[in-house]
């Protein structure tokens, strides 16, 4: 039986205007969403589902508007309803939930306060009330000791916490409808399946319609009745989530399917073949090892592992107490040459804090840690300033990591200035090789963090990474921040790379399918402690802790 139809968009078109041109951000998209129905809206960065939500709620920004089609909501047609009539309608009746929690909640004010707000608005309850109300519905958001945190401010709470906020804030009102904008990609994949578990419940008893706008083809295919997929402003496929799966007509969408880690059964097979090879000037003090490493890593490395960690252990003052936070507890696992081990867990796990301690900007309470056989742990001075020659760190985000003032010609070329090694002239051949040698057009290097992509300025990072040749890579979180299509593209890069360089890497990530991808090995932290360790596919084949079980049960689209 189909559900009485909450939203009819028809033909709609949405363009933004440049000082040069008009863009066309939406072109003829066409849909419905019924009420207790989930409709999802699937696409990488730009390709409009963001910009379509918005004009179904009134918020494009100025520079963009409705030039065609129709929007209608419960029968009333709105396409050209004055700002007075959307500030009656939105939140009463259309609600949103926003992507980013951080920065949705004003940091000054507590989130009880806020909640509050939001229901005195949506009716006439007063104070009192609304802080009654206020309570009961950070409990229905799935918020614990409701009491306890409304007193709180958003800085004082997890990602998890910050959005469940905003799920609150969001059904004050008991909207007919909700649009949730990638509501839990800055979420840990436990704490994501725990958020849309709540957002589901909520549209079933309450019969809600949803629209869910994600860049994830499996949280879509969990979690949608129909899903919809968008590339350039169109929709270009549609049905429900077995139809989409089982037989993607638009080769767009069989890509899409092929990059979410959580659809593939099997590792995606590693593409280890790069464009070009760069082989440095005789005489460069930083040249490209010549011995570049066939294309898979032998079984055999010699000359033990390149790096080693025995008993780590990291103790923090706890907040407002006398006593000690054991963030990394007794952590062991060595990485041989030219592999990956990918250490794994949610946030607060410790991931991080053993990053730090090995790249030598922390000092462990206990324990040792082993750069090629040469025990690190207590380096200082110039001693530990070598050892940056050795160790190199890609960031979670590119675009913080980026000095945006720079071009990327000095981006790359500053650990090479920071060492005094080679000449001007060498420094910019160096840095044309390496943005080849990530797979980026020599015309990137005049060009500032702001004009590129995500997935390009995560190229940029690897690249500076790169230009020293270390024996070590630390991935920290690096493509948790991009599309699925540019994650599978950032991994076979760094796959690539490694087969040619024999660069090791320790891969973090809260994401175990990810890690599948990448990884020989896999460590599972939960609170400081290394709870389970052994190769990746030992690991998916037959986890022996509930933890990674966990962790395993919360990949999207696996159920």
């Amino acid at each position: 039986m189909t559900n009485p139809r909450l939203l009819e968009v028809e033909d709609l078109v949405v363009r933004y205007r440049t000082r040069r041109s008009v863009v066309r951000a939406v072109e003829s998209a066409s849909f419905t969403v019924g009420e207790g129905e989930t409709v999802a809206i699937v696409g990488e960065s730009g390709s409009g589902k963001s910009t379509t939500a918005y004009a179904l709620l009134g918020l494009l920004p100025r520079a963009a508007g409705v030039t065609g089609g129709r929007i209608a909501f419960d029968g009333r047609d709105l396409t050209a309803l004055p700002e007075r009539g959307w500030r009656e309608l939105r939140g009463r009746e259309i609600a949103l939930i926003p992507q980013d929690p951080g920065t949705s909640l004003n940091p000054v004010q507590r989130v009880g306060a806020q909640v509050a707000e939001a229901v005195r608005l949506a009716g006439d309850a007063d104070r009192g009330a609304a802080r009654t109300r206020a309570l009961g519905l950070l409990a229905d958001a799935g918020l614990p000791d409701p009491e306890a945190q409304a007193r709180r401010y958003p800085s004082e709470l997890s990602g998890g916490m910050r959005q469940r906020v905003l799920i609150a804030i969001a059904i004050a009102a008991r909207p007919r409808l909700i649009v949730a904008d990638e509501p839990t990609s800055a979420l840990d994949v436990t704490v994501q399946r725990r958020v849309l578990d709540h957002i589901g419940g909520l549209v079933r008893e309450s019969g809600t319609g949803l629209l869910l706008i994600t860049h994830d083809l499996g949280v879509a295919a969990e979690r949608a009745d129909r899903v919809l997929v968008m590339r350039s402003g169109a929709i270009v496929e549609r049905g429900t989530p077995g139809e989409v799966l089982s037989d993607p007509r638009d080769p767009y969408t069989r890509s899409l399917i092929e990059a979410a880690p959580g659809l593939a059964r099997t590792p995606r097979p590693r593409r280890v073949r790069l464009t070009a090879v760069p082989g440095g000037a005789p005489g460069d003090p930083f040249a490209v090892k010549p011995d570049a490493l066939p294309d898979a890593v032998p079984d055999v490395v010699a000359d033990g592992p390149v790096l080693r960690v025995e008993g780590l252990v990291k103790e923090f003052r706890a907040p407002r107490s006398s006593g000690t936070v054991r963030a990394v507890d007794d952590v062991s696992f060595a990485i041989p040459r030219g592999r990956t081990y990918g250490l794994v867990g949610e946030s607060g796990s410790g991931k991080s804090t053993t990053a730090r301690l090995i790249l030598r900007l922390a000092d462990p309470t206990a324990g040792r840690v082993f750069l090629g056989g040469e025990d690190i742990t207590g380096s200082r001075g110039g001693a530990q300033r070598l050892l940056r020659r050795r160790m190199q760190i890609v960031h979670q985000n590119p675009f913080a990591s980026l000095d945006p003032r720079r071009p990327i010609e000095r981006i790359v070329t500053d650990p090479l200035a920071s060492f005094g090694l080679g000449s001007r002239a060498q420094r910019r051949r160096r840095a044309a090789e390496l943005v080849d040698l990530v797979a980026l057009p020599s015309s990137v290097l005049r060009r500032r963090p702001a004009e590129l992509s995500g997935g390009q300025r995560q190229r940029v990072a690897i690249a500076r990474a790169l230009v020293l040749n270390p024996e070590l890579l630390v991935c920290d979180e690096p493509v948790s921040a991009l599309d699925v299509s540019v994650q599978a593209q950032i991994l076979d890069l760094l796959a690539a790379l490694q087969a040619e360089l024999g660069v090791s890497y320790l891969f973090i990530s809260h994401d175990l399918a990810v890690v599948r991808h990448i990884a020989d090995e896999v460590g599972v932290l939960s609170r400081g402690r290394l709870v389970e360790s052994g190769p990746t596919e030992q690991i998916f084949a037959g986890a022996r802790h509930a933890y990674t079980r966990e962790l395993l049960d919360a990949i999207p689209g696996r159920r």
